[in-house]
Order: structure tokens, then C-alpha cells, then sequence
């Protein structure tokens, strides 16, 4: 989960926490049905748009449409059984360690962080990413509001950092991105670098892909070590690598 409330509450890791029609059809405050099937049955928008195509989705008997909306009279069926609508929502903040990769499916070699979490909580999506050579907190829920509060820029939830590089950094070079940014392929980096014992501690309201690596490599650097420590109000608060713990929102 780009490099993608009180704090963390620490605890013990829990080892076992009639429309078918288009969007036109339904008045705008209906729930979308990919969205609802993205939150219940832990697949992205995108997937389930390609289940609804296939024919595997039906709302009320009947074959489910693209763009379909929902209301709570409504009964969805997925592969022949029904999807509850209402749904109890579930915060983890987990201590990922180096090597995991965000995605439900390994990447070569490199295993997911899904295998580090109990059955139950495998349908949770994680609110942004951490790139496989990151550790630190991640958040997962099945709560779309919660996710998307947390990860578009409009809302600014500032993620913190910390960083080692392969060389000291420039005094000039900090004062450029802090104050100036650097301009990458996908448009300008800015944010906040503070040198602290060795370490250089990032603050960040973006969630761009590896954009901590792309500003200091576009300056010469080598991250050796990115760890996240905070995301919004949330922070890890010791929480030991590759456990998790249940939020409290």
C-alpha cells in the first residue's frame, strides 16, 4: 500500500479482526452495484464489472447489468448465493516487512501480505500500497468511504516516513524538495525532509507510485530503507513486523 483518531490501539495479534437497469434507472443516491460488490466480496471496481459481464452477478433473479445501482430492497446474487447488503466494516493496521508484496496474488517469488492475515480478513483491500522493498503501516478495510478518504489528495492524510539513502543528502538538494520539488515524468514532487540522526524523516500528503524513490533517485540517491510510520491519525506505536492489529474508528 505508492510507497501504494487516536493511534493504533496495540493489542495481541488476533490469530483468529427490481434493478437491472442502468445508472439512469435508479435515483442517484442508490449505491452502485461494482462498489457494492468491491466491498463485499474483497474485488476492485474493475473486476466487478467483469463478473457482472460474465453473467455471474443477478439482482433480484435477474441477469445484473453494467452500471446497475442498488437500493436496500434489493437482493444481489454472486455465483448463485446472496450477498448480504448490510456488512460489518473491519480496520486492520498492519506492520508490513520488507519482501510482501499489497497485491492478493505473489509477484514471482515474493509472497503477499495476505498470507500473514487469517482466512476471514482475506477479502480486505488495502488503503493504498507499499512497494515490496517497503515496510511499515498499512491500512485494510472493507469500507469504500473510509479507503477513498484515505488515499485521494484532496484530503491530504499526510503519511510520514523514514528514510535512509545510500549518501548524505545535499543541504541544497533538501531545500529543493522541500521548498521546490523536482519534476518527475508524472509531474512535480514536494514534500517535507528533515534530517534526524542518519535518518531523513518524509512527510507526505500524495500517494503516487514510488515517489519517494523516483525524487531522490531523479537527484542522484539510492533509498536503502523506506519504513512508514504514520498515515493520518494512525501510527504504528510498536507494532512488531508482519502483525496487525484491529482498528477502532
Amino acid at each position: 500500500m505508492p510507497e501504494d483518531r487516536p493511534e493504533v490501539t496495540t493489542e495481541e495479534e488476533r490469530g483468529s479482526p427490481v434493478t437491472t437497469g442502468r445508472a439512469d434507472a435508479c435515483p442517484k443516491a442508490c449505491l452502485r452495484l461494482n462498489k457494492f460488490l468491491a466491498e463485499r466480496i474483497g474485488v476492485s471496481r474493475r473486476e466487478a464489472d467483469d463478473l457482472i459481464k460474465a453473467g455471474k452477478v443477478k439482482i433480484n433473479d435477474k441477469p445484473a447489468e453494467l452500471g446497475a445501482r442498488l437500493d436496500k430492497s434489493d437482493k444481489v446474487w454472486y455465483n448463485g448465493n446472496i450477498v448480504p447488503f448490510e456488512t460489518d466494516y473491519l480496520y486492520i493496521a498492519m506492520n508490513k516487512p520488507v519482501g510482501y508484496v499489497c497485491s492478493r496474488r505473489a509477484q514471482g517469488d515474493a509472497p503477499t501480505i495476505y498470507e500473514l492475515l487469517p482466512k476471514e480478513y482475506q477479502k480486505l483491500k488495502t488503503v493504498g500500497r507499499l512497494d515490496k522493498d517497503s515496510s511499515g503501516l498499512i491500512l485494510l478495510t472493507n469500507d469504500g468511504d473510509f479507503a477513498f478518504q484515505h488515499t485521494h489528495p484532496k484530503f491530504k492524510k499526510e503519511k510520514i516516513y523514514e528514510v535512509e539513502l545510500d549518501k548524505p543528502l545535499e543541504p541544497l538538494h533538501q531545500q529543493m524538495i522541500s521548498d521546490y520539488g523536482v519534476m518527475l515524468d508524472d509531474g512535480p514532487s514536494k514534500f517535507t525532509v528533515i534530517h534526524d540522526n542518519n535518518v531523513y524523516i518524509v512527510k507526505l500528503s500524495e500517494g503516487r507510485n514510488r515517489q519517494i524513490r523516483r525524487t531522490f533517485a531523479a537527484l542522484g540517491y539510492k533509498v536503502k530503507k523506506l519504513h512508514r510510520t504514520n498515515f493520518g491519525i494512525y501510527q504504528l506505536s510498536g507494532l512488531k513486523p508482519g502483525k496487525y492489529v484491529i482498528l477502532e474508528p
